[in-house]
């Protein structure tokens, strides 16, 4: 069992590529070594895929299999490349370009806009909401803020799956889509809105793809060109890949296949913007010779954490359920999950504070704590809450970290210090990057012990004692780091938005929380209608909302509390009902009912959920094999001879009878583990892994005969 740790961006480089390879599980190791053809990495919550494809990078380059500037990995967020960056030059694989799809095209667009289109690049809108109010005026179509929001939402994804205005409506209706508008309007409102771009000399985010892959198709020279450079390719959460982002990515592949995908189709919550998991789940039928590797291995959280998320998909329907990850935690146990229920929100609310308060004084950090909900307008009674209870918090989503006040100012103090060199007085006798940080923040106001209290002094001091914590982490990565490196590591991190950890409870929705994790995780507001939300009416929208819920508890390490309200306001009606997602999971509550199938001869109850121990010694097992047996390999076996002779007689009988090998009725391994647990009852026999619900349909009466030293029926299944 492995314990889990919290990895920093700057840990000590490898100095060789065999060390590079030290401290990976076997299958993150696989992924490493695994360098040539397509790669598709099923990689579950928490199971270390990050450090895997990392790794796999800096294993290529230190082999000399991969030069530096022939790889591009592609992620989705800035933080998330940012992240990648530092722990590849850690890993000693520095002038890998790790960037976001929108970084990467918009870099090419820049150098290859003058030769391919000619003149200067149309400027960047970053906030298109604004032109989408005028357009609206234009239109003489008033939006409230709502529905402007919500507008900007359908003309996103409309160019995401590269939809015309003019076919907006026909492919919203197709899609499914929930207009906040009638269609036709907002077919009306989006062609205005680019005409006003064009109008103004303007691209926007979704322009920046659709113009690289409208240069990538028509100029062959170009495409060959970035091709030529760019050899080999790492996707990071592939399941959340539009139409867009493939067309590119697979006009940067041309013919190749170099490609190694990394996603969890249980993961996928971003269907609204265009995003599909379809991509990651057709891999295999697009690189048939793909090698599949899987990451079950979790080191994020407790197993009583892993045992509830295993239960919220084994619950889950549709196509990405198929291929479901069944996590197993390796870590030591932990506290229970607790269900908490309430009368009304604002009671919700000071029970989370009084919970946290608690957590903070037993030792868990504030910024080890998060609150998620499934809608921002639910964040409000929280502030106020630990407003009241004295407890820092930060809103995610809020203010760019970069763009704060107190963070530009402490940025302009140290940069002029980096400038002087070792010629300014206040660094005198300071032994350290972390010393000389805190005194050139101190010399501008900043103390080392915060302020008492919350509000916006606190919030203030915890922004920039982040800068000084990221200067600590950075100095242990690199011993020999000066001011002057710390400022240009700074300054990549403003160009990425990649922000710090600052030092208080985050308050986010649960598609912001995507990402990240903490030591605490409270999930708040869980009733029907808030999640799932009222207006998920179809079954995938519904299921992609349980996969919210999922991506939710997979947040949490240690300690976790889901929660709900009754009703809205104190002496409110109490209408509400827990989420139907926790039916079955919470204490006291039923299982959701599944239909049966006509003529069954046993019931068969639900599988066991949770990590698989071995029976002998008690260790977490991973292994198929040792799956289907439930113990070690090398630990003794306590198998009924007899019984297994006797089912090799049935089985060979059934496969002849079927005209089928052998295994196909039972494999050698799962007859072994029906004759060592000897099963009495179709509970016991339904918890044997190699015995699925149609195998268990077809040979349970049979095989409990025979374990009973019965005759078994005798019967055709297929006639049963």
């Amino acid at each position: 069992m492995t314990a889990a740790t919290h990895s920093s961006s700057f840990s000590a480089a490898a100095d060789s590529a065999d060390a590079v390879l030290l401290g990976l599980d076997p299958e993150q190791r696989e992924v490493a070594t695994t360098l040539r053809g397509p790669v598709c990495v099923l990689a579950g919550a928490g199971t270390g895929k990050t450090r895997a494809i990392t790794h796999r990078i800096a294993y290529g380059v230190r082999t000399g299999q991969l030069m530096p500037a022939s790889v591009l990995a592609v992620t989705f967020t800035n933080r998330a490349a940012g992240e990648m960056r530092g722990r590849l030059r850690s890993l000693g694989a520095e002038g890998v370009q790790a960037r976001t799809f929108h970084s990467a095209a918009l870099r090419q667009l820049q150098y290859f806009w003058p030769r391919a289109v000619g003149g200067e690049v149309p400027r960047l809108l970053e906030r298109k909401i604004q032109f989408v109010a005028e357009a609206g005026a234009r239109c003489r179509i008033r939006l409230d803020r709502g529905e402007l929001r919500d507008v900007t939402g359908e003309i996103e994804w409309a160019k995401v799956t590269q939809t015309v205005p003019a076919d907006y409506p026909a492919a919203a209706r197709k899609a499914g889509r929930e207009a906040p508008r009638d269609m036709a309007e907002i077919a009306q409102i989006y062609g205005t809105y680019e005409q006003l771009k064009r109008d103004r000399g303007m691209i926007d985010f979704e322009d920046v793809l659709l113009l690289t892959v409208g240069i990538l198709q028509d100029r062959h020279d170009i495409a060959e060109q970035i091709r030529a450079q760019y050899q080999h390719f790492v996707v990071d959460e592939y399941q959340d890949v539009s139409p867009l982002q493939q067309r590119l990515l697979e006009l940067w592949l041309g013919e190749r296949d170099s490609l190694c995908v990394v996603g969890d189709a249980s993961q996928t919550i971003y269907s609204f913007t265009g995003a599909t998991p379809d991509h990651l789940l057709n891999f295999r039928t697009r690189y048939p010779q793909a090698s599949v590797v899987k990451l079950v291995r979790d080191y994020r959280s407790t197993p009583q954490v892993v045992h509830l998320a295993n239960g919220l998909l084994n619950q889950a329907k549709g196509r990405a359920a198929e291929h479901r990850l069944e996590l197993v935690s390796q870590r030591e146990g932990g506290p229970d999950p607790v269900y908490a229920e309430y009368a009304d929100e604002p009671a919700e609310a000071e029970g989370v504070a009084r919970r946290i308060r608690d957590l903070i004084a037993a030792g868990v950090p504030a910024g080890e704590i998060a609150v998620l909900f499934r809608i921002n307008a639910q964040s409000e009674v929280y502030e106020q809450a630990l407003a009241d209870a004295g407890v820092p918090y930060q809103l995610r989503g809020a203010e760019r970290f970069f763009e704060r006040q107190e963070v530009q100012k402490a940025l302009l103090a140290l940069r002029g210090t980096a400038r002087s060199g070792g010629n300014d007085p206040l660094l005198e006798d300071l032994v350290g990057l972390g010393s000389q940080v805190r005194a050139v923040l101190s010399s501008i106001g900043w103390t080392t012990e915060p302020p008492a209290g919350s509000g916006a002094v606190r919030d203030q001091w915890e922004s920039v004692a982040a800068l000084v914590r990221l200067a600590e982490d950075f100095a242990r990565g690199r011993p020999a780091a000066t001011l002057a490196d710390l400022v240009v590591e700074l300054d990549e991190r403003k160009a990425a938005q990649h922000a710090p950890t600052v030092q208080g409870v985050t308050l986010a929705s649960l598609h912001a929380a995507k990402g990240l994790e903490w030591d605490a995780v409270f999930l708040v507001g869980l009733t029907d209608g808030m999640l799932p939300i009222t207006y998920a009416k179809t079954d995938d929208q519904v299921e992609e909302e349980r996969r919210l819920l999922y991506v939710g508890v997979t947040r949490a390490r240690l300690h976790l509390t889901l929660s709900w309200a009754l009703s809205r306001a104190p002496g409110g009606r109490a209408s509400r009902r827990p989420s139907r997602f926790l039916n079955g999971l919470r204490p006291g509550s039923a299982a959701p009912s599944r239909p049966g199938s006509a003529g069954e001869r046993v019931a068969r109850p639900r599988r066991r959920r949770g990590p698989a121990l071995c029976r002998v010694c008690g260790r977490t097992l991973t292994e198929a094999g040792e799956l289907k047996l439930m113990r070690c390999e090398d630990c003794p076996s306590d198998m009924d001879a007899g019984l297994y002779e006797r089912l090799r007689e049935w089985r060979a009988a059934q496969a002849v009878r079927q005209g089928l090998p052998a295994y196909c009725v039972f494999t050698d391994k799962t007859l072994t583990a029906i004759a060592e647990a000897s099963p009495s009852e179709a509970e016991e026999l339904s918890m044997i892994s190699g015995v699925g619900r149609r195998k268990f349909d077809r040979y349970g009466a049979d095989v409990l005969a025979i374990c009973a030293g019965q005759e078994p029926g005798g019967e055709d299944p297929d006639d049963a």
